[in-house]
């Protein structure tokens, strides 16, 4: 098994579409990128600690793959929005990437490049690849938010 690192704006809708791929056997909801031991929810909404909302995906590489992981992270949000999703303002939502090691780094910068050379978008990715630093793990009310509340598929 393997981990893969995402953050694209608020976390719950990314969780549950990460959780529902075949091959991830796992997804957890935190905070990384960051300045502050222990984050909590209303520290990092406040925007004082530096972290983003982040999800952590285990997966397996035999049945998917890190690029897969990557195309459907681009899907699913705007990756040219700074520091925001949506209506979600602020540093918290950026988009970012965390590799956990050198092949997700270049594969990740690999996958901007071709975005930006594809003309895809109008503007170009803002997504940040940042240093895969401490996870801290989200409140137990945030995991798998969405299914608890019986929330099927979010609109992302």
């Amino acid at each position: 098994m393997a981990k893969a690192y995402f953050a694209a704006g608020c976390f719950w809708g990314v969780q549950q579409r990460f959780s529902k791929l075949p091959g991830v056997s796992d997804t957890r909801v935190g905070y990384m990128g960051g300045h502050t031991e222990s984050p909590n929810y209303r520290a990092v909404c406040g925007g004082q600690t530096g972290h983003a909302e982040t999800v952590e995906v285990t997966f397996d590489p035999d049945h998917v793959t890190y690029p897969d992981l990557l195309s459907c992270f681009f899907e699913w949000h705007d990756p040219t929005q700074v520091n925001r999703q949506g209506p979600d303002i602020g540093t918290q939502y950026r988009s970012a990437i965390y590799p956990v090691e050198s092949g997700q780094a270049e594969e990740a910068r690999h996958k901007i490049e071709t975005l930006n050379a594809s003309g895809h978008y109008s503007r170009p990715i803002a997504t940040q690849i940042e240093t895969a630093d401490t996870f801290w793990e989200a409140e137990d009310y945030h995991q798998h938010y969405l299914e608890k509340r019986g929330l099927g598929h979010c609109g992302l």
